[in-house]
């Protein structure tokens, strides 16, 4: 609506042209963003269910008791924040709404007594990656000029067309890894909130510096993305809110985002990667995240269903492993995982955008 509201206002007010800025738009969704989330996330303590302590973790007795599930209030502002700031087209907007069904299913978990069995939340998970999945790749095909979807490599220059089965097949697979793999590392306060944050702020400054400038892709010989600005726009609001709340989250912290918040912080941030043209772009943005939380479902699936027993003398999440054997204290281990993961980030970058 403000983007609108800006092409209204030009008419009789001429700066009133720079709310349909895309640059302006981003500045004003980050600090918008950060700043309804840090204000008003405390006024809702008091509706939020309490930290049950999660089974298996360090943390849990520290965690006992504190508000939990605000991931309902934030990514309900971050999408009420992207309707007001940005103009959305159809495939943005349903990835808005998927997003915001992401976090219900978590948030019933958190509020739930007994909490939802694996089984149950792994189905609904598929169900909104496959929507997902579809909806990507209708979009995506729609836009292109010849309707093909085509990854982008690096070590190669040109685009790879890719089958729609394939895509969704492709698509649904990193967003459930993506999904759990950010909820496996919400063990640590300030963790999973502090690297997805990293990973939002590289995907918002991809789409709008990169792919969704038509010269500098034509230059690094990579797809360019033509709505890639209201994408950038869109990640960084998210950036904001999460901010805001990661204020309230830094250890020793007084609220917890829960099921309801890295369920969707990690199916918007597998959703980015998809829209990049490149899936492997996840080793730039989320490689701690995958390697923390994934090789424990990894662990865990190949004991329950094949009794294959790997890694067994790694304790999983990594964080848990890194705090009980090596003695790392939260913040080290939140700031240690952050440092590698930017080293990992601006390799990855460099390998993705230059060799080609």
């Amino acid at each position: 609506m403000i983007f609108y509201l800006g092409e209204f206002l030009n008419k009789y007010f001429g700066p009133a042209r720079l709310l349909q800025s895309y640059a302006v738009l981003i500045v004003l969704a980050l600090y918008l963003g950060f700043f309804v989330a840090h204000r008003f996330l405390p006024v809702f303590y008091k509706f939020l269910p309490t930290d049950r302590g999660r089974e298996f973790t360090l943390t849990k007795e520290a965690a006992k008791g504190k508000p939990t599930g605000a991931g309902v209030v934030f990514i309900t502002m971050f999408v009420l924040l992207t309707v007001l700031i940005v103009p959305l087209d159809f495939l943005q907007g349903g990835i808005l709404l998927l997003t915001w069904l992401m976090m219900l299913t978590g948030f019933l978990d958190d509020r739930s007594v007994k909490g939802w069995g694996e089984y149950r939340k792994a189905f609904l998970d598929f169900v909104i990656t496959l929507a997902a999945a579809f909806l990507l790749a209708d979009g995506l095909s729609k836009n292109s000029l010849d309707g093909q979807i085509y990854f982008w490599f690096p070590f190669i220059t040109h685009s790879v067309a890719v089958p729609k089965w394939l895509y969704i097949i492709i698509t649904t697979i990193m967003l459930w890894a993506s999904v759990n793999t950010t909820n496996c590392t919400d063990g640590v306060d300030g963790l999973s909130s502090s690297l997805v944050l990293l990973a939002l702020i590289v995907m918002g400054l991809i789409f709008y510096i990169i792919i969704g400038h038509k010269d500098i892709a034509a230059y690094l010989l990579v797809p360019h993305l033509k709505d890639g600005a209201s994408w950038a726009v869109i990640t960084f609001c998210l950036a904001g809110v999460l901010m805001g709340y990661l204020w309230h989250n830094a250890f020793p912290s007084t609220v917890l985002m829960g099921d309801a918040g890295s369920r969707a912080l990690g199916f918007y941030t597998g959703v980015c990667v998809m829209i990049s043209g490149n899936p492997f772009i996840f080793l730039a943005t989320s490689s701690i995240i995958f390697v923390n939380g994934g090789l424990g479902l990894l662990k865990v699936a190949l004991k329950r269903f094949f009794h294959i027993s790997i890694l067994t003398d790694i304790r999983f999440p990594l964080h848990d492993h890194m705090r009980k054997n090596h003695g790392w204290s939260p913040t080290q281990v939140l700031v240690k995982f952050l440092i590698i993961q930017i080293l990992i980030t601006v390799a990855m970058l460099g390998i993705f955008f230059k060799i080609r």
